[in-house]
């Protein structure tokens, strides 16, 4: 405990020294962005809130650990991409893994493919089925026509449905009518060596509002722990557009989508090798390509309001799988308010989802083709015991997936609201993980030596057909106030319950002659035979200091124990998943406008060590100054992760991806709106 204390200690005051030190320079330029600071904090408890309930809350009523990243918030940040906006997020992991690749989790258990944080953009999942998780790198778009993130703290399976396990995170863009004329971004630096978007927006007649963008990034190499070239590198080109369409007083249709390509390497991966002895390096160029269709149409009436959405996603990896999926999803939700006392929600999904690889010697499917359909409904009731002062929430989904077969997800919610600017709420959920096509059908050769005689030996590990879902009941308690007009604290606590967690079981080894020469596997296969616990807490908090300056600190803290079964053989799983996230993170944001039209922002992260990679702990630090030239003109000069020239993140324990290190980087960027 005291060496715990110590690191929170130290955490905590390099945050004060970076903060004295320097302040994170914001990346858009909206035209009112002179009014960041002169919103009031009672404003900040009121934003609407949609990913709890599928229905408009206010985020001070909800009864769950939200946090949103509001436009203001990606204007303020540094951040470049998704990922590192989500670093501002108590309680979220984010670690950079290399160039490319990165590992992102709610409450812990966190790997590049973390397959209980469930990711949308608009409503629509971009979840991949193949390995669970999300393939961060091509989640992009222009950051200035995001509207918000929604992000939850724990379970949201009732609504959402599988894999929204440990959290979830809805990407809400803006519609097209609030981004009218046109748009130029240009920038660059040393690791960020080229990007920009293009973009216009307008309307076609009085009913129909669109814009259309396209968007490109160049990143340069990560060093590797030896100091040499990372061979990380990489390149994406995109195009989209959006249309918003009033039909009627009452219906509305959307539309929107986009097409993406790219390249990027993937730094020397090892492979074993039936024909030389032990692991054979190689760096392995991955082209991207994808793109998806969806269109919304939402009917309003004075108590009720429906929800149609069609999407479709298809991607291509030519990566170790070498992969192409085409996925559709179909789904329908209404919202009706009975009386003064109850609000429904309830609603209908289906979706199919097909894939196809060509692997290779290092990893591969059984079946290599696969596809999967998954039906699903759910219902949720809102009743105010006391109209405007309690209320509980009581729901299920019941999900059906041929992977896994029927899975039903309840939860019960409740939020009293002490007084105007105090909220309590308190939740027991459950949630389940459904098995990835990797769960059930790979085959990873994971290394190779020569046996006795000189004859190969081979490590593998199989996917078991019979895998079972991965479940959690979580308990969740938390507290909001703003105990003054210029402050507000978010408080939440946790218990999670986890079972059926992944073991790596031994097998009995088998002879194979194919490839030649003949060599001996040593198998292993998934089981679930690992459960355990979790606890923590996390809070976040805004002080406006004055009219220029806004300072907004978080913190959180997480243990994860885990342990085997009696009849588990894996010795290393339960160590993995308790290890592989920090202990304790804090954060300090600050704000500040000053004379002559600039702007000074901070942000500064403290991350523990991660005990089982044997990462230490580190402090990051990104600052820079704004300068709104006129009008719809602003400049920005950013550093990122200024206070070292290197430093790990993370490592991926599965050897899917090869750490690099994250350097010291700055960049330049001009927005030009008119």
């Amino acid at each position: 405990m005291a060496r715990a204390n110590w690191q929170i200690g130290l955490g905590l005051g390099r945050l004060a020294c970076a903060t004295a030190l320097a302040i994170s320079a914001p990346v858009l330029a909206q035209q009112k962005q002179e009014d960041l600071t002169k919103a009031s904090i009672e404003d900040l408890l009121n934003i609407e809130v949609t990913s709890v309930s599928k229905k408009e809350q206010k985020e001070s009523r909800t009864a769950a650990a939200v946090f949103v990243i509001t436009a203001e918030d990606i204007g303020r940040s540094a951040a470049t991409n998704i990922p590192d906006l989500l670093r501002m997020v108590p309680g979220l992991d984010v670690a950079q893994i290399n160039a490319n690749t990165w590992a992102i989790s709610a409450r812990g258990l966190n790997a590049e493919f973390s397959n209980e944080l469930l990711v949308l953009v608009d409503g629509r999942y971009v979840y991949t089925p193949t390995t669970g998780g999300v393939f961060w790198d091509v989640l992009d778009m222009p950051l200035e026509d995001i509207e918000r993130i929604e992000v939850i703290r724990g379970p949201g399976g009732s609504v959402w449905g599988a894999n929204a396990v440990n959290g979830v995170v809805n990407i809400i863009t803006k519609r097209a009518s609030e981004t009218k004329g046109a748009m130029a971004v240009a920038g660059g630096g040393n690791l960020d060596q080229g990007f920009g978007t293009l973009q216009y927006g307008g309307s076609a007649g009085r009913e129909t509002d669109y814009r259309f963008y396209s968007k490109y990034l160049n990143e340069d190499h990560l060093p590797d722990p030896r100091g040499q070239n990372g061979e990380d590198g990489w390149h994406l080109l995109r195009a989209g557009l959006r249309t918003d369409t009033a039909l009627t007083a009452k219906d509305a249709l959307t539309f929107e989508g986009d097409l993406y390509a790219g390249r990027e390497s993937l730094p020397d991966t090892t492979f074993p090798s039936i024909t030389s002895p032990g692991l054979v390096n190689s760096v392995i160029a991955v082209n991207l390509s994808g793109g998806f269709v969806q269109s919304v149409w939402n009917h309003r009436s004075e108590r009720s309001d429906s929800t149609l959405m069609a999407a479709y996603d298809r991607y291509e990896r030519t990566d170790q799988l070498d992969e192409t999926r085409n996925t559709l999803d179909l789904n329908f939700q209404n919202h009706l308010a009975w009386g003064r006392r109850q609000d429904f929600v309830w609603g209908l999904e289906y979706s199919y989802s097909a894939s196809a690889t060509h692997g290779n010697l290092f990893v591969s499917l059984n079946p290599n083709d696969a596809d999967y359909q998954t039906f699903s409904s759910f219902v949720q009731d809102e009743i105010a015991l006391k109209p405007e002062r309690w209320s509980v929430t009581v729901g299920a989904k019941l999900e059906h997936s041929s992977y896994s077969g029927l899975a039903l997800m309840p939860s019960v919610r409740t939020a009293y609201t002490l007084s105007k600017h105090q909220t309590v709420w308190a939740a027991v959920s459950h949630a389940v993980r459904t098995p990835a096509e990797t769960d059930e059908a790979i085959r990873t050769n994971v290394a190779s030596f020569p046996g006795p005689g000189g004859a190969p030996e081979v490590v593998a590990i199989f996917g078991n057909p019979n895998y079972q879902n991965e479940d959690l009941l979580a308990y969740e308690a938390g507290y909001r106030a703003a105990p003054r007009s210029n402050f507000s604290i978010d408080v939440a606590a946790f218990y999670h319950d986890y079972s059926n967690q992944q073991t790596t079981e031994p097998r009995t080894p088998f002879l194979e002659a194919t490839p030649a020469p003949s060599h001996l596997v040593l198998p292993s296969t998934f089981e679930n035979l690992e459960h355990g616990e979790e606890y923590g807490v996390e809070v976040a908090a805004n002080w406006k200091v004055n009219d220029r300056w806004v300072i907004s600190p978080g913190y959180d803290f997480a243990r994860v124990h885990l342990t085997v079964s009696a009849g588990s053989q894996d010795a290393s799983g339960a160590a993995d998943d308790a290890g592989s996230d920090p202990h304790v993170q804090a954060q300090l944001r600050s704000h500040l406008e000053l004379a002559n039209r600039w702007s000074w922002d901070t942000s500064a992260f403290f991350v523990d060590r991660i005990v089982f990679q044997q990462i230490p702990a580190y402090t990051r630090l990104d600052s820079g100054l704004t300068w709104r030239w006129k009008e719809g003109v602003t400049l920005s000069v950013v550093g990122q992760n200024l206070l070292h020239d290197h430093h790990l993140e993370f490592v991926d324990s599965t050897g899917a991806a090869r750490s690099t290190e994250i350097k010291r980087s700055a960049y330049a960027k001009l927005t030009w709106q008119f």
